[in-house]
């Protein structure tokens, strides 16, 4: 693979759009109109045989006109027009094109795509697509895409084949408060494949937790052997694993889905996480993401709740994570921070009378000692606590513990000010969600890891 091409594709320092247009409504408008508003850095050339200026740039008939040299470029024309103008692009001596456009072996034209594959091999220029939204780079301030802006910061990128689920989830980001430094639209995988991807971003200081929609894989061993070396996690949700859902993918991007237990296997062999839904998704990259993996079997579940206790410890179960009593000397340290009603086996309850105090302690306590392999807080919001309170309390006993190679997974069951709270412990690296299922599940993805 060539690194500095795929760097030049998805990190250009310049960016040609051929088929830019002034019409709004236009995905050749829309493309320029996003990377100029995104605050893109580089150069920014609008491809266009009969405008002379697109959105305050000077326009140009063809890339050859261009007289700097040119990273990246996005192609919106129609399928027809796009064998000519990757010859050109090749010519040019541009490092990746980013096709947009559709109609290529998605519906079955299979011969034009081997065409422009071909003729871009002849230069040594790579393919992103074509059938995809484009990409979007926050660390580069890049929105080389049709989706309307990038997403929530984040440490995370995600590679889907499918565009229209790559903008819902974009979308997403702010509302779910997981944020994603890149997220590139993959489409038919003509030449750029997911392995490709993963090679890349294993490599990319920007990237923490590499996530992944799959519809199928059109080289599967190399895939395996590319993600069993990477040393960054890799989250996956595999669509297509019904029978018509299977049909459904071949129509969409031309990939073979391929049967759901052999993908499990295949990702087994991979060390690929694999994500159950959407949500999942969302779930678990944001573990992966901001926590190192759990590299012991003893998970200690804090809590000011009996009941939240009782459905994170049924949650442990469920996502295969063992739970034992904590032993005498934690269980003793643990009764100080505690009314003589709370329970200190495991889950700890605190009882619904602790308080900011309480909970700094036994955090600071819990992480800190050698028999606690990762720590999964709960907490029922009460009238007589703070929700941002008892965060803060968390978050301090956390960091004053010195063990930064625990995981913590944290949820907050209330209302607006819970949802506040977690926010804010997102935004400082702790995953916080909104059930403790949900928290549990997280802590299984950092122990599979």
């Amino acid at each position: 693979m060539d690194k500095s091409a795929l760097q030049g594709l998805l990190r250009p320092k310049s960016v040609a759009v051929v088929g830019a247009s002034a019409t709004p409504g236009k995905i050749g408008f829309t493309v320029m109109d996003n990377l100029k508003k995104c605050g893109y850095a580089g150069k920014i050339y609008p491809i266009n045989p009969t405008a002379p200026e697109i959105l305050g740039f000077k326009a140009y008939a063809s890339v050859l006109d261009v007289e700097d040299p040119i990273d990246a470029a996005v192609i919106t024309v129609p399928a027809k027009l796009v064998p000519s103008v990757t010859e050109e692009c090749g010519k040019k001596g541009i490092k990746g094109l980013i096709i947009i456009t559709s109609g290529f072996s998605e519906v079955g034209n299979r011969a034009l795509e081997d065409e422009i594959v071909a003729t871009a091999k002849k230069y040594g220029t790579r393919i992103l697509g074509p059938n995809i939204v484009g990409t979007m780079s926050n660390s580069d301030k890049l929105n080389a895409s049709f989706a309307p802006f990038l997403p929530l910061p984040g440490k995370s990128a995600l590679i889907s084949q499918s565009g229209a689920l790559l903008i819902a989830i974009d979308a997403a980001t702010y509302t779910r408060r997981v944020g994603f430094d890149k997220m590139i639209s993959i489409g038919n995988m003509s030449d750029v494949d997911i392995a490709d991807m993963i090679t890349f971003l294993n490599e990319d200081p920007e990237t923490s937790c590499i996530s992944l929609y799959i519809e199928g894989f059109k080289d599967g061993r190399r895939t395996i052997e590319v993600a069993r070396k990477a040393k960054k996690p890799i989250v996956a949700l595999k669509s297509g694993v019904s029978a018509h859902g299977a049909a459904a993918a071949a129509s969409h991007t031309g990939s073979l889905a391929g049967a759901a237990k052999i993908y499990k296997s295949a990702f087994s062999q991979a060390g690929i996480i694999q994500a159950e839904d959407l949500d999942n998704l969302f779930d678990r990259t944001l573990a992966l993401s901001q926590q190192p993996p759990l590299k012991g079997e003893n998970i200690l579940i804090l809590t000011n709740g009996g009941g939240v206790g009782v459905l994170g410890t049924d949650a442990a179960e469920k996502y295969g994570i063992p739970l034992k009593f904590a032993p005498e000397d934690v269980q003793e340290e643990l009764k100080k921070h505690m009314p003589d009603f709370g329970s200190a086996k495991n889950p700890v309850d605190l009882t619904g009378m602790a308080g900011n105090d309480w909970y700094f302690e036994t955090v600071n306590f819990s992480h800190g000692h050698k028999w606690v392999d990762g720590l999964v807080v709960l907490y029922c919001e009460t009238a007589m606590t703070d929700p941002m309170g008892i965060a803060k309390a968390i978050k301090d006993g956390v960091d004053k513990s010195g063990k930064a190679d625990k995981p913590v997974t944290v949820s907050f069951v209330g209302g607006e000010r819970s949802e506040k709270a977690m926010h804010w412990l997102v935004e400082n690296g702790i995953p916080a969600y909104a059930a403790p299922d949900k928290a549990l599940n997280a802590m299984a993805a950092l122990r599979e890891y």
